[in-house]
């Protein structure tokens, strides 16, 4: 593992990763070639599947997203399901532990359960972090605040996170969850050892999974991912996670540990890749964030990490009515990409299933005519033009 001073100074854009390489069942010819035991689930052969990295699982090539399930609205994950869908995706945060209970009432038996991969995520992790370096903060000398301030500006600056293209809004106010972030990055040199360390962290994880587990009914997760919604690379960086998750492991609750991130991707899917510790990442990535990606994304899969692209087709549609209408711009720039008829975010999600190192798109599927949709996508091979 890296250490973490060294780590720090390195910025997020330029973590290398190791050597190992990731088998794609998506491509002809493989990228790499690793002994890793494959774990099917739910294989029809409507559907197409790729190797989750170094995890061995034989995940579909597109998966549900928990945004649309409730308790009240199921029905199109079970359809999604006879279709081979076979990765179900949650969160704590999705609806307050509805989408999880949603769950429950569709993988209800042994025999569903073994038919699909779950995944759920620790939900607000980061806001521990940031709530104890805001305690430090708080009780400083304003000249020192200031200082703090400033650093925290250099290191955005410094590593690009705000760069238009790179950075994309998903959700209204979403840039400024970036900002009690930095701070707390810009306080650890000279804080760290009063946060690092801290069994409210372990505790935090462990009583998330117990609560995603009762509701779900469910006796283990495949994925833990945590932090949810990572911001920076330094998020990826404590040891609790990995002390916690090894644990988890143990008692057969958890199998593998992945991260989200809708910030700053490229820079958090270099730092998890530097960890050695975890086995995917989900990130943001798309047609319009792409380029900014592929390097990443390269070491990444290079290092055995399953990646799964989410915001794909989020950046040409959107149901956020308060960031709508979407520039034109960007539509225009997949339709000429995508040779063809299909809807924006169709084009979108066929765009990011041509690059054979991602192993899946994650995608809402809010009804059966998207289900249908977008599940008639697997397998799919298009020439992209140049944009």
């Amino acid at each position: 593992m890296i250490d973490r001073r060294s780590f720090l100074k390195s910025g997020s854009l330029a973590i290398a990763g190791s050597t190992i390489a990731i088998n794609s069942v998506a491509s002809k010819k493989p990228l790499i070639k690793i002994k890793v035991d494959l774990e099917w689930r739910n294989k029809q052969s409507d559907m197409a599947y790729r190797q989750l990295g170094k995890t061995g699982l034989m995940v579909s090539e597109i998966v549900n997203g928990g945004d649309p399930v409730s308790t009240k609205n199921y029905k199109m994950v079970e359809l999604a399901i006879e279709k081979g869908l076979n990765y179900l995706d949650m969160a704590p945060a999705y609806g307050r532990g509805e989408c999880e209970k949603g769950y429950s009432l569709i993988i209800n038996s042994s025999s569903k359960r073994e038919k699909v991969f779950m995944t759920t995520k620790v939900s607000g992790f980061s806001d521990i972090r940031n709530r104890m370096y805001k305690e430090i903060f708080d009780g400083l000398p304003e000249g020192k605040k200031e200082k703090i301030r400033k650093r925290a500006a250099e290191m955005r600056e410094e590593r690009g996170v705000d760069i238009p293209g790179y950075f994309l809004t998903y959700w209204k106010g979403q840039q400024g969850t970036m900002d009690p972030v930095y701070i707390s990055n810009a306080m650890v040199e000279d804080y760290a050892h009063k946060v690092d360390g801290s069994v409210e962290f372990k505790k935090y994880i462990r009583d998330s999974v117990q609560g995603s587990l009762q509701r779900t009914r469910q006796k283990y997760f495949d994925i833990l991912m945590c932090p949810h919604g990572a911001n920076s690379p330094e998020e990826v960086q404590i040891p609790e996670i990995y002390e916690t998750l090894e644990a988890l492991k143990k008692e057969g609750l958890v199998r593998f540990l992945g991260v989200s991130t809708h910030n700053d991707p490229a820079g958090i899917l270099r730092a998890a890749t530097a960890t050695g510790k975890y086995d995917l990442v989900m990130c943001a990535y798309n047609v319009i964030n792409g380029g900014y990606m592929y390097e990443a994304i390269k070491e990444a899969n290079s290092a055995g990490l399953g990646i799964i692209g989410m915001k794909v087709a989020m950046a040409v549609a959107t149901h956020h009515k308060n960031i709508q209408p979407l520039p034109q711009w960007r539509i225009d720039k997949v339709n000429q990409i995508v040779p063809g008829n299909l809807k924006p975010p169709m084009k979108a999600y066929l765009w990011a299933l041509q690059n054979p190192r991602i192993t899946a798109v994650i995608s809402n599927l809010w009804d059966e005519k998207f289900v249908n949709e977008n599940l008639s996508l697997a397998g799919k091979k298009v020439e992209l033009q140049p944009g």
